[in-house]
């Protein structure tokens, strides 16, 4: 799902994977089950600022759990916390030629994964599409789907399966209005499964495939429709975002599919308090590999579950719901409740991971929290209960900003990064997650 605000009244920046190469995006509202996202001139965590000439550098400390599960990192498994954290270092040139050509490069570093990002765009004028070129390389542990799960699906243990993905390609988006978003983009993707070791495989532990073409790596070209709606009022919102991706047949051995994907927010504000419902659907036909399923369970979906321990199948629906209470100055309290369903459709997955690992397909998590505001940001303590009664603590931290000028620097920069911006961040992703004693 993707990221929201907390409230209509205060919509957030959308997050991007290249912040600089596409026109801003109306504020995407809130959905329970996630936390929300400051606006970017609010950018979180503590930060300093080194210029240099017309250069700046800027490093700053951010503990948010939305950019780390934007990242795919696995959930907290161990107690060592260090796995968490996550650096970032990105540098960003305003005009690479002289000629206002945008350029992002950013890199993401964690213990178990990683993320490389390239982006370039040509000016163009606003009322016109904006091209942007994209590489990226990512590295990330494949949990959700050929994990196992564990402590009565409370947490999702990993299998020893990564997914090295290296795609390239062009974004076009449309000129934004005030309730509509619209962009298509076209990219080659080779997806490469590997073990803990680095080494590329094309089976799982008990043999079954890991990619469609049974070879030790997948290719295709995608071409990708995303178009969203928002209207935000005072006391209500409304979100709709639908994504379709179609696999062209354009190499040899390239996937073809049709994978569609719908989400539907509402919020409504009920005097002091706010009711949040949503609703997410999927469907996926033609060739597919594993790693394509969707899956259900975990923070993002269906509290109370590992990532993905509820089913992961061809199909999905997942439902949430969540009513939020101020109880005092800076205090709230919310009640929610999630479901997901694969709809009997995981044993169509190549390989039938899910049913292998005794997933149940249909889940249901419920509980209440308490989130507390603080100059620094939002606390935030989750309590779910899954179907069969095993209870979870989810912890997390959100914090605000904190700034402090530091003086300029002679040192002279070079011609060619004149005007560019490089960050230095990291980023301290802290969700504890505690199974409670049946009661």
């Amino acid at each position: 799902p993707p990221p929201h605000a907390r409230h209509p009244t205060r919509p957030p920046a959308q997050k991007s994977p290249t912040p600089d190469a596409t026109p801003p995006r109306p504020p995407p509202p809130h959905e329970p089950g996630r936390l929300p996202v400051p606006p970017a001139s609010a950018a979180m965590g503590a930060q300093q600022s080194v210029n240099a000439g017309k250069a700046k550098v800027d490093l700053h400390v951010d503990l948010t759990h939305m950019l780390c599960e934007a990242l795919l990192l696995p959930p907290l498994s161990s107690s060592a916390t260090i796995s968490q954290i996550v650096g970032r270092i990105s540098l960003k040139h305003p005009s690479l030629f002289g000629r206002s050509e945008k350029l992002d490069v950013i890199l993401d570093k964690g213990v178990n994964d990683s993320n490389v990002v390239v982006a370039f765009r040509r000016p163009r004028p606003e009322w016109l599409s904006q091209q942007s070129f994209v590489i990226q390389h990512s590295m990330t542990p494949e949990i959700a789907v050929h994990g196992f799960p564990a402590d009565n699906f409370t947490r999702s243990g990993s299998r020893g399966v990564n997914l090295s993905r290296l795609s390239l390609g062009v974004e076009i988006n449309e000129p934004t209005t005030s309730k509509w978003t619209s962009g298509t983009s076209v990219k080659f993707e080779h997806i490469r499964p590997v073990n803990n070791d680095g080494r590329s495989i094309a089976r799982d532990h008990e043999g079954f495939p890991l990619t469609c073409s049974g070879n030790l790596h997948d290719n295709m070209i995608i071409l990708k429709q995303e178009s969203g709606y928002a209207d935000v009022k005072d006391n209500s919102f409304l979100r709709v975002n639908f994504q379709m991706e179609q696999g062209l047949p354009l190499v040899p051995k390239s996937l073809t599919f049709n994978r569609v994907k719908c989400a539907v927010s509402k919020g409504i504000k009920l005097g002091p308090t706010f009711l949040v419902t949503s609703l997410t659907g999927g469907s996926i036909v033609g060739d597919m590999a594993p790693y394509q399923a969707f899956a259900i369970g975990g923070l993002g979906s269906v509290r109370g579950y590992g990532e993905g321990a509820v089913g992961s199948g061809r199909l999905c629906l997942i439902g949430n719901c969540e009513y939020t209470v101020p109880l005092a100055k800076n205090l709230e309290g919310s009640l929610f409740m999630d479901c997901g369903s694969d709809l009997g459709s995981a044993r169509h997955v190549p390989g039938n991971p899910a049913l292998r690992q005794g997933k149940p397909g249909f889940g249901v998590g419920f509980g209440y929290g308490v989130h507390f505001n603080t100059d620094i940001g939002q606390i935030r303590v989750d309590y779910a209960m899954n179907a069969f009664s095993r209870k979870t603590f989810y912890f997390s931290i959100n914090t605000g900003v904190f700034r402090s000028n530091m003086p300029r620097r002679n040192k002279p920069v070079p011609e060619a990064f004149e005007g560019c911006t490089v960050e230095v961040v990291v980023i301290f992703c802290w969700t504890l997650k505690r199974q409670a004693m049946r009661m």
